[in-house]
């Protein structure tokens, strides 16, 4: 349910796969029963009469997800009578582009599953309602990240869609290769920096084991204290000093072996893939990794130990947009907020890997509660990390962009130019593409 890919996506892919992925997830049959309460009930709109019908389009989330889908309709229709709610479900790719015709051709739903980048092309043309307008309670109802990540620089206030649910990432660990090669499990890297220490001890231990097995992205720039963007979201302003140190920290340990030297091929399996294969000792992952990993290779069982994310923790948001030429406009509103409510949120991720946007579900003892195991700790921690978790990638950085970026970095740290040449060199070919966005 954490619509994430098993490799190591670019922060754009990242956020792409967080959505398209949620598809695959095992989930038993969905049933819901009892998803009309919550304080954020989908009672307020933008003004006018709640009736009439409407179309909600989601994100591949039948035919898994049909049952709970389709119970959530059945249960604001019934709170609201005279109202009507067509389900229509878009398949994982080519969504974007999907979504960007319906745009073009006036026939965007009343009612969109938009996560935050996919989102912003059309709140800057107008096509999306601030549904702040509709909802005064929107940020006493949502965490502050969630709701942050539909209000855009480029649009100088509003609120673009209802936080629906979110994700972040935890770090894994290979207990007996950190043991085994000069670490202490007990103890793994809690920054970038420690990391970057803790890899070359293990090195030194074994030369033929690895720590680390990625390139920076953007988040990267981000975590180190760059500023990856402009005030107004109009330039990308990552081609500093502080960058290119970072990157040729990348190079030195990548050029030092303290990296597989497949991380800079185009075959790349990722970092995830790595780590249950037993070739390297770390990655990141929703909390629900573990189990995965496991699956996958079960000689790693009792053999990961979880941390919190490096630094700050990354946010991943899927939220609902309503459609401005909505001809239902208040049923629209009144509809969102219904799904994305405190009942209805807890009932979904009790269901599928994925955390609540509501701030009342954070202390729900199904995400807050360890049980005692490192997939009850995992939970736990990304529960407590999604209170300060941000998106580390700005929204205008699409996934031409973030390749074009992965490409100038891979042959920074090969060598084939220098740190502050690939940083220029990517940075004027993004902003280009922002501007022609």
């Amino acid at each position: 349910m954490s619509r994430r890919t098993t490799t190591a996506p670019t922060s754009g892919r990242r956020r792409a796969t967080f959505a398209a992925g949620l598809a695959t997830a095992a989930a038993a049959a969905l049933v819901l029963t009892g998803c009309s309460a919550g304080s954020n009930s989908g009672g307020s709109s933008a003004g006018g009469d709640v009736t009439g019908t409407i179309t909600l389009q989601t994100w591949a989330l039948t035919p898994k997800f049909t049952g709970y889908l389709k119970g959530v309709i059945a249960a604001f229709e019934k709170k609201h009578p005279g109202t009507t709610v067509k389900l229509v479900d878009q398949p994982g790719d080519g969504y974007s582009d999907k979504v960007l015709s319906q745009a073009s051709s006036n026939t965007l739903p009343d009612v969109v599953n938009l996560p935050p980048d996919i989102a912003l092309p059309l709140a800057k043309r107008g096509i999306l309602e601030d549904v702040s307008k509709a909802d005064s309670s929107l940020r006493s109802t949502y965490t502050a990240g969630s709701v942050d990540a539909y209000d855009y620089k480029e649009t100088k206030g509003g609120v673009y869609g209802y936080p629906w649910y979110l994700n972040t990432d935890v770090d894994f660990w290979n207990k007996s290769m950190l043991d085994q090669c000069g670490l202490d499990s007990s103890k793994p890297p809690a920054t970038t920096q420690q990391l970057f220490a803790q890899a070359k001890t293990m090195h030194e231990h074994c030369p033929n084991d690895y720590l680390m097995s990625r390139k920076p992205t953007l988040s990267d720039f981000t975590l180190a204290g760059v500023k990856v963007l402009n005030s107004d979201g109009t330039k990308f302003t990552f081609a500093t000093k502080k960058a290119a140190s970072l990157i040729d920290q990348y190079a030195t340990a990548y050029q030092n072996g303290y990296m597989p030297s497949s991380v800079l091929n185009s075959d790349y399996l990722g970092n995830s893939t790595l780590f249950t294969q037993g070739k390297v000792a770390w990655t990141t992952g929703g909390a629900s990794s573990l189990s995965d990993f496991e699956t996958n290779n079960p000689s790693l069982k009792n053999d990961v130990v979880v941390s919190p994310a490096l630094d700050t923790p990354p946010l991943y948001v899927q939220g609902l947009s309503v459609s401005q030429k909505s001809k239902h406009l208040a049923t629209a509103n009144a509809f969102a907020q219904f799904m994305t409510n405190a009942a209805n949120q807890k009932a979904f991720a009790k269901l599928v890997n994925i955390f609540p946007s509501t701030k009342s579900s954070q202390s729900d003892p199904f995400f807050s509660k360890d049980d005692g195991t490192e997939n009850g700790k995992a939970r736990v921690l990304a529960n407590t990390a999604l209170k300060t978790a941000k998106n580390l990638t700005p929204v205008e950085a699409n996934d031409s962009m973030t390749t074009f970026l992965d490409q100038q970095i891979a042959l920074a740290m090969k060598g084939q130019t220098t740190s502050m040449k690939a940083l220029q060199t990517a940075q004027t070919k993004m902003n280009t593409l922002l501007a022609n966005g």
